[in-house]
């Protein structure tokens, strides 16, 4: 069974074993739940797909067969009760094991799922509620997330349904009690690969979130990912550092991994220790690991000394731009070379460091084989090699695997993004020569500043290398003269204090670093940047409030 993925895609390779074409094959009626975890449960019931444990000792450890049955229990439970194909379902459950059968679960029965971080509010819950038209809501026992739930439904009266896990509440139907008593059976909806079965809330830094929805065969993109960039073998425990509200968890907890028939392993923490996570690793033989800069950037401040990691043999990045200062770091301490990849919540992995190529530290890597990716100008032309473009995917078609169908009930946001026959991704990059693509920032992050197009990644890289630079945002603010100039809003670490001294060094040392021009000619001290609830820098608010301070100092 460790070639099951192999019936649903058509690969090839170069003489170097790296990934040059992908075609995706898969019947009219596929089905990530039933195609499979079913299938795994069928051939290998005793094959090992999840290893769960928590920071108060406790520990899990499921197999496919197990999955399976605990699947066909709660897909028996939400259809008595009512829950059908189509319906939106809401999970919030943290990085509780509940996940894995109840999304599992809903998927069997053709239901929308929609997984949310529990870091939301009353008011942002209810948003949820009315744009997407949820009619049930699971959600976790802990923290505040169930008065939250609660007092949204009380304004939203179609909210039909509310569970309740690792916890009790008379609002509530203890889902894990009703499980128990189920005899797992219910009658199987006719399914389709073009239903849509997957629906997130983007963590945009303006305006309310869009709703981002995938059909079926979203799951197939996803064995680039864990295969080809993840480099996971069938007998691996991967580990991505991601709660299961976001888009990032599926990523690496789900779909490409266990198409592989590899097993997910989840650390159900409540905060964040770098030497917990470490220790982790060290544990259970971690073998393949992917986070965000930051959790790199944590891991490098511990100190990896004290651990033994040798069972981690392959390492990737992903979530925001990697500065190379990180990338060399980390091959200090564990001789792995992190591997880049670059996304959206809207694709899978568009652009990545693929096993079997070698990296350049900095750069996201080459497109995947899956798309056809171009970077264009503001009329949809190509750039010359070394000139910055938007990221785009052409496809004539909109129905391609790895793609999502569209904004949810907003048809104007959908063809804003998608036309001319081009997804565009609102990401900026330029490519070297040796077709390698290097991220610059968002289409409104891009400065421009005396005729210059300056992207503000590169600026923070140099920036990031300094000891006095714990966090950074680089953004354009107004000029009388030059349109725009660089600005650059720093955290600093501990060891150092604000100072005029101090912000003429740093953009000295800019200039060393980079062209002169590209140096911060404002530099701004803050104790915290401003970020939205899935931990990205609202670069938007920083560039508003220099241009509120630009309009005053006018006045």
């Amino acid at each position: 069974m460790d070639n099951l993925h192999l019936a649903y895609c058509k690969e090839s390779f170069d003489e170097n074993g790296v990934l040059t074409s992908f075609e995706p094959v898969y019947p009219s009626d596929f089905n990530f739940a039933y195609n499979v975890v079913d299938a795994f449960a069928q051939k290998e019931p005793n094959r090992r797909a999840l290893v769960w444990c928590n920071e108060h000792g406790e520990e899990r450890i499921f197999s496919f067969g197990e999955l399976k049955d605990l699947s066909d229990r709660t897909a028996a439970v939400f259809q008595k009760a009512g829950v059908k194909k189509g319906d939106r379902v809401m999970l919030i459950l943290k990085r509780h094991y509940q996940f894995w059968y109840v999304i599992t679960a809903l998927m069997k029965l053709g239901a929308i799922v929609i997984p949310a971080t529990n870091l939301l509010t009353k008011k942002d819950l209810l948003y949820r509620y009315e744009a997407a038209g949820i009619t049930t809501v699971i959600c976790t026992g802990e923290g505040e997330v169930a008065q939250h739930v609660m007092d949204a439904a009380k304004e939203y009266p179609d909210l039909k349904l509310k569970y309740m896990v690792r916890g009790e509440n008379p609002e509530f139907i203890d889902l894990d009690d009703e499980i128990s008593k189920s005899d797992g059976s219910f009658v199987k909806p006719e399914i389709s690969a073009d239903d849509p079965m997957l629906l997130y809330f983007t963590s945009g830094t303006t305006g309310y979130p869009k709703m981002v929805i995938h059909d079926n065969t979203y799951a197939i993109g996803h064995m680039i990912t864990a295969k080809h960039w993840q480099n996971i073998p069938s007998d691996g425990l991967h580990l991505t550092v991601a709660e299961t509200g976001w888009g990032k968890a599926v990523w690496g907890k789900l779909f490409g991994q266990w198409f592989l028939g590899a097993a997910v392993f989840v650390y159900d923490f409540e905060k964040f220790s770098a030497g917990d996570l470490l220790h982790k690793i060290e544990k259970y033989g971690i073998t393949s690991f992917c986070a965000p800069p930051t959790i790199y950037r944590f891991f490098i401040k511990e100190g990896m000394e004290g651990y033994d990691l040798s069972s981690l043999k392959y390492a990737t990045v992903a979530g925001e731009a990697l500065n190379p200062e990180v990338f060399n770091r980390f091959y200090d301490y564990t001789g792995l070379k992190l591997m880049e990849g670059f996304g959206q919540t809207e694709t899978t992995v568009l652009i990545a460091n693929l096993y079997g190529t070698t990296p350049k530290p900095g750069s996201m890597g080459k497109p995947s084989p899956l798309f056809n990716i171009d970077l264009v100008d503001d009329d949809g032309n190509p750039v010359a090699t070394g000139e910055v473009g938007e990221i785009v995917v052409r496809t004539a078609d909109k129905k391609q695997v790895g793609l999502f169908m569209g904004y949810y009930r907003d048809e104007n946001r959908t063809k804003e993004a998608w036309h001319d026959g081009m997804y565009h991704t609102g990401d900026t990059a330029w490519r070297d020569e040796d077709g390698y693509f290097w991220y610059v920032g968002r289409t409104d992050d891009v400065i421009k500043a005396s005729g210059y197009r300056i992207g503000p990644f590169e600026i923070e890289s140099v920036l990031m290398e300094h000891p006095a630079v714990l966090e950074c945002a680089v953004t354009g603010a107004p000029d009388p003269i030059r349109g725009q100039v660089v600005k650059a809003t720093i955290v600093l670490t501990k060891s150092y204090t604000a100072s005029d001294t101090l912000a003429k060094e740093l953009q000295e040392y800019v200039k060393k670093q980079t062209a002169p021009y590209k140096y911060p000619r404002i530099i701004e001290f803050v104790s915290e940047l401003p970020k939205t609830i899935s931990g990205k820098i609202r670069r938007v608010q920083i560039r508003q409030e220099s241009e509120n301070k630009a309009k005053e100092s006018a006045q």
